[in-house]
């Protein structure tokens, strides 16, 4: 289906496929960290991006069902084969919940492109420009820049518009869909 004039072609609604993957830096003390990062597929709104030492498969869960409680229970999510991503903590939680999970082949990245692109962009613009002085400094700047990434920059693959502008663009086209998709929390 076409949107408006954008002329751009969406085969699905939001929230139908997540996109997980970890990106790693560290701090100016030399003690790494990840960031979790969760992209919608259709909207490219990023909708988490979690810096901590360490992120475990019940930390993973935790996020996911926060998001779920914001957002409604998303079609499918898509990761590569992380130990944390293939835990008993995230398995069992999709059996409970209802979500299929898809992992991708090994060595093949660009099945989970929307998420590869989004980590792409935070390395050149954000990780490899930034020193970051301590976890709460890292948490504060990737947080902004998410913000940033969500509501001001546009997207080529969206007709030009900014992530955020997109999802409410595709709120006001199909409410009832949308809000449907949003609220399937009631399954839980």
């Amino acid at each position: 289906m076409i949107l408006g004039n954008t002329d751009v072609f969406v085969s699905y609604l939001p929230n139908q496929r997540l996109s997980l993957d970890f990106v790693h830096d560290q701090i100016a003390s030399g003690r790494r960290f990840r960031i979790l990062n969760v992209v919608d597929g259709v909207t490219r709104e990023c909708l988490a991006a979690l810096p901590d030492t360490s992120i475990s498969g019940h930390r993973v869960v935790r996020e996911l069902t926060r998001l779920i409680a914001q957002r409604g229970k998303p079609g499918m999510i898509v990761s590569d084969n992380e130990t944390e991503l293939t835990s008993n903590a995230v398995l069992a939680w999709c059996g409970e919940i209802g979500i299929e999970w898809h992992y991708i082949a090994p060595g093949r990245p660009m099945q989970n492109g929307y998420v590869e692109s989004f980590n792409g962009r935070m390395r050149d613009e954000l990780l490899n420009e930034t020193l970051f002085l301590s976890m709460a400094y890292a948490r504060v700047e990737i947080a902004a820049w998410a913000e940033d990434y969500n509501r001001e920059r546009p997207h080529s693959s969206l007709g030009y518009a900014t992530p955020a502008a997109f999802a409410a663009k595709l709120d006001k086209q199909w409410p009832a869909s949308t809000a449907l998709m949003r609220n399937t929390t009631a399954r839980l």
